[in-house]
């Protein structure tokens, strides 16, 4: 219930400052993402209609009074006045505020859904950055923090329409090593929810310890590391991994 009700809000911050939040360890900050960004984008979609319909109406009762009180040239029609109010609102710098953070909603929303980057609002963003400086504090990227190298607008869009594109895309699997240091390496297009080390996983009729958790190259940058175990016994803590129709490469 909390990543429903105050998730979304805290998402606004960056991710410094959720850190130093109470309720911060209990969000789960992707999908309180992507709420806040629908969230952000619909709200400014709205506020952006009315904007213009009321807006509008205003210009356009003023340009006719003038040109009904003869303080317009002759001359001048309905469709001018119409097109010069529509030229004012696109410039208004409201027009520009809203239209920004519908694009910045946007473009919250596509990263937590498809990039997995919990990003906060920009204004926030850039005031972390200039408290960080002054203070000597630094971080990560958000773009290596996220487990990418890029770190520029085109790479982004690009690492999302990578991920759509390999949404479906089989994990391969690579056995090396011989008992008792058997080893199993699960390559994925998309990271696995609660795959952290050292948990147990089961595959097939077998355990495995999950070592690591490494990057690698495209389509399938997330690369575990697991090590087969002499016995083990299910639990609730236990992974079931099935990998379903997922090529499987021979042991080296």
């Amino acid at each position: 219930m909390l990543i429903y009700l105050l998730g979304p809000l805290l998402a606004l911050f960056p991710r410094r400052w959720r850190k130093l939040l109470p309720a911060g360890s209990a969000v789960e900050w992707r999908r309180a993402t992507v709420l806040s960004g629908f969230g952000e984008a619909v709200i400014a979609l709205i506020a952006l209609m009315y904007w213009y319909s009321y807006y509008m109406a205003v210009m356009v009762d003023h340009g006719l009074d003038a040109a009904l009180t003869g303080k317009l040239p002759s001359g001048v029609t309905d469709h001018g006045i119409g097109f010069a109010a529509l030229l004012i609102w696109a410039t208004h710098p409201l027009t520009w505020l809203i239209a920004y953070a519908g694009v910045e909603g946007s473009v919250r929303f596509l990263g937590a859904a498809f990039t997995e980057t919990d990003l906060g609002i920009l204004p926030l963003f850039l005031l972390d950055k200039i408290i960080g400086k002054f203070s000597g504090r630094s971080e990560p990227s958000l773009a290596k923090a996220a487990g990418y190298s890029q770190a520029n607008f085109s790479s982004f869009f690009g690492a999302i329409r990578e991920k759509a594109l390999v949404k479906g895309l089989p994990d391969e699997l690579c056995f090396s090593g011989s008992v008792p240091d058997e080893l199993l390496e699960i390559r994925a297009c998309r990271r696995k929810a609660d795959w952290n080390p050292p948990r147990t996983v089961r595959f097939q009729d077998s355990y495995y310890r999950l070592e690591a958790l490494s990057g690698g190259s495209a389509p399938r940058p997330f690369r575990y590391t697991l090590r087969k175990l002499p016995a083990g016994v299910m639990g609730r803590t236990v992974l079931v991994y099935s990998p379903g129709d997922a090529p499987v490469l021979a042991k080296r």
